[in-house]
């Protein structure tokens, strides 16, 4: 099975199998049975695309029930760290983070099921990351987390000074203050 469990239920690392030579590469991103046979069901219903430049930082953001969001993301160019936050009430790993260096290189993806905060920082010049989600985005529905929130202490792998932040991520409420109707 190409999943590696991260001790947060439901939050896996896919690893796909690249099949290399001469060529090339060619890998299956995402295939509904390998999925369905690790307990992922659903139904993907959006494909987003970013790019950034080295020093951005997006997130923490997330959808609140009834348009919350599952997401597969990975990177198709460059590297981030890709970094989700527990925000399900009554889950062992609530207010916990999870990060993970994903790349062009190493083709690793991570399944984020819904109650998640997600984000992510680019540690390369450039990066080009994908995600499909199994919801659309609900303006009204959007949730968020300050990046630089002390008491979940993330290090995002680039200075703060120097991280490049949109106003609006700036002006998120800190954790203990988010609007949050997660239940594990």
């Amino acid at each position: 099975m190409p999943f590696i469990e991260t001790g947060f239920a439901g939050l896996k690392v896919f690893e796909p199998r690249v099949f290399a030579d001469s060529r090339g590469y060619f890998f299956e991103s995402f295939n509904k049975n390998i999925f369905s046979e690790a307990g992922i069901e659903g139904e993907f219903v959006q494909d987003n695309e970013s790019k950034s430049q080295r020093g951005v930082l997006r997130g923490l953001h997330y959808q609140l029930n009834p348009n919350a969001q599952a997401k597969l993301v990975r990177v198709v160019e460059g590297e981030v760290l890709d970094v989700v936050v527990d925000i399900r009430k009554g889950s062992a790993t609530f207010g916990k983070h999870f990060d993970i260096l994903l790349s062009a290189e190493n083709k690793k993806q991570l399944f984020i099921p819904r109650g998640f905060a997600h984000g992510f920082s680019v540690v390369s010049e450039t990066c080009i990351f994908q995600y499909k989600c199994d919801n659309y985005y609900s303006k009204e529905s959007e949730g968020g987390i300050l990046f630089n929130d002390a008491d979940l202490n993330i290090d995002w792998k680039i200075k703060t000074d120097e991280a490049i932040v949109s106003d609006k991520d700036k002006t998120l409420p800190a954790f203990k203050n988010c609007i949050n109707n997660f239940e594990f």
